[in-house]
């Protein structure tokens, strides 16, 4: 029977992290859209508050939450910690609640993200194709390939998982079926040559909202997140004594705690990044994968200084493609900003061209599109 004629059934199996579950949403609409029947699969209650479909939960949330990460940790030990107090307890403890999902919704194809290596255990001992969702660019990139002994540590580990589960397969971060990849090479570059990458660009939400704060003067947005509050209190109030500085701008910082004040520099608590940054003319981040995608979606230049994790692979990027500049984040005084934001009008080109092949890349549909034929 064509299982196209008669609706695909897709299980997204992800962790408790919105920014990891962010462009699955769109591609999971695009799917139902199509008559395919989509269910998730996650750690609870965290995936109910980010998801409104059917969900199968697969362990708790609680152990996982990324706030109980200790903030200072970086380089060496920053991965230290992902991999020995994340990533492979988070798979352990989900498998039992993966294995239950696909007995009870019996999927046709699993969708994987990288960082909730469960599903790709469970969809290769259950014999079911599978794709792996790679929200971010890193693993693409193989930031191993010149530390060879940290390699064959983070293989080790995965050898561990897959011995205590019965699977065979290589790297659990890479289906030999599908790779969707939420970037293009124009930003990221090739991938890694034995992946079956698929660049489908970034999907970005369905509801952008509402921004009408502008007063004419260029829009200059600061924003760290709000995962890296606690962390960002010095560079964000840097960044409002760089701006107030700066007349000829209007000068936007987004400040989760609420602590800062300032007469001449808009302030807030949250808001619709991609509306905001709709009127932006440079954009101050952090180097979030979501973050940076929906600046140069908008054509934005950037001035990134990264903090943890893949953020500063991200600002390498960025830096490549000549669409920003980087800062370091631990040291950039107020003059260090300035300049950095003063300097960003000239990576507009290469932020444009990010914008065109973000277009052309086809986003969720195209994501859609290449899950159907796993199907």
């Amino acid at each position: 029977m064509d299982r196209t004629a008669r609706g695909v059934r897709f299980l997204l199996v992800v962790p408790p992290l919105a920014g990891h579950v962010a462009p699955l949403r769109g591609v999971a609409s695009v799917l139902s859209s199509r008559g395919h029947s989509v269910a998730w699969c996650g750690p609870e209650p965290e995936l109910s508050t980010l998801v409104a479909d059917r969900i199968f939960p697969a362990g708790d949330s609680g152990p996982f939450a990324s706030s109980l990460r200790p903030p200072g940790l970086r380089g060496f030990a920053a991965l230290k910690y992902l991999w020995e107090s994340y990533l492979v307890p988070l798979a352990d403890a989900m498998v039992p609640g993966v294995a239950a999902a696909v007995a009870a919704f019996a999927p046709d194809v699993v969708v994987v993200d990288q960082q909730a290596m469960a599903g790709a255990l469970v969809a290769e001992r259950c014999g079911l194709p599978w794709a792996t969702s790679a929200s971010t660019s890193t693993e693409l990139a193989d930031p191993l390939g010149a530390l060879p002994k940290i390699a064959s540590w983070v293989g080790d580990l995965q050898a561990g998982l897959r011995a205590r589960h019965g699977v065979l397969l290589g790297d659990l971060r890479f289906s030999p079926y599908l790779v969707l990849a939420f970037t293009t090479r124009a930003l990221a570059g090739d991938g890694r040559p034995a992946a079956p990458v698929c660049y489908v660009g970034p999907v970005s939400p369905a509801g952008p909202g509402e921004w009408s704060d502008v007063d004419g003067r260029p829009l200059v947005v600061v924003t760290l997140g709000t995962a890296n509050a606690a962390a960002g209190v010095r560079f964000l109030a840097e960044s409002v004594d760089a701006l107030a500085g700066m007349p000829s701008v209007q000068g936007l910082v987004v400040d989760p705690t609420g602590e800062l004040v300032s007469e001449s520099v808009v302030l807030a608590r949250r808001i619709p990044q991609v509306a905001v940054f709709a009127h932006a003319s440079v954009v101050v981040c952090h180097g979030g994968h979501n973050t940076v995608c929906e600046a140069l979606a908008a054509g934005v230049p950037l001035v990134v200084a990264p903090i943890r994790d893949d953020q500063s692979m991200l600002a390498q990027q960025v830096v490549a493609a000549s669409a920003g500049v980087r800062l370091r984040f631990d040291r950039a005084k107020a003059a260090d900003i300035r300049e950095a934001i003063e300097s960003a009008g000239q990576y507009r080109p290469g932020a444009q061209k990010i914008r065109e092949s973000f277009e052309a890349a086809g986003g969720a549909r195209e994501a859609a599109t290449r899950l159907e034929s796993l199907g």
